[in-house]
């Protein structure tokens, strides 16, 4: 039994570190060995609540046991994990994907622990199937939301630059602005959150910033 549940361990920790270099390639918060971990300890549990305690069920006393409860805790316990890879930075939220993503490969980690493991490779393969695919559809179409913090001269520059986001259909959601007496130059940092046409980004935005010498960008993200 002994090497059966090696082999357990190895396919978890080889279906989780696939996911995990996925996530390593877009880097993303929980990459490689934090997917490999998940999955391998999880399996590692499942073969602990499964088959830890055979030798007091064996052993003549009356003791009842619950298969299922540390396995239990595994689900509720990484929620630790996944929470501390959602980031709410400038009223975005980022990470949600991943945290789901190592939810899912504990799942798939106590699937194969328990055995199941036509289960945990066709889980495995829908979320690469997943990932990658909405990772081409939503770069050619939907919105992203982008938060821009850049430095102007003037207040003109920076309504300039507002009406151009205008002229473009850009939604902004919040917008804060701020005067800076750096180096005994006036300047004016304004903030903003814009909700925009993935196209828009990746084709106008750079080009847009890098062209206007009355803007300076201070964060892109």
């Amino acid at each position: 039994m002994t090497g059966e549940f090696i082999l357990r361990l190895f396919i978890a920790a080889l279906l989780g570190g696939l996911i995990g270099l996925e996530r390593e390639y877009r880097a993303k918060e929980a990459g490689f060995r934090t997917h490999f971990l998940v999955a391998m300890g999880s399996a590692l549990f499942m073969l602990l609540s499964q088959y830890g305690f055979e030798g007091i069920l064996s052993s003549g006393q009356s003791v009842r046991l619950d298969p299922s409860r540390i396995a239990a805790q595994v689900v509720s316990g990484i929620g630790f994990i996944g929470a501390g890879t959602i980031i709410f930075h400038k009223h975005i939220v980022r990470g949600l994907t991943t945290a789901a993503g190592l939810w899912v490969t504990s799942a798939i980690g106590m699937a194969t622990g328990a055995g199941l493991f036509a289960l945990s490779i066709m889980g495995t393969i829908l979320v690469l199937l997943c990932l990658e695919a909405m990772h081409v559809i939503m770069g050619r179409v939907g919105n992203r939301n982008v938060f821009l913090k850049v430095s102007a001269t003037s207040p003109k520059d920076v309504q300039d630059l507002l009406n151009r986001f205008k002229e473009w259909d850009v939604v902004i959601d919040s917008f804060k602005q701020e005067e800076s007496t750096e180096e005994s130059e006036r300047r004016y940092i304004v903030s903003v959150d814009l909700n925009m046409k993935r196209r828009q980004y990746e084709n106008h935005l750079y080009d847009m910033l890098q062209t206007d010498d009355s803007i300076q960008v201070l964060e892109l993200v």
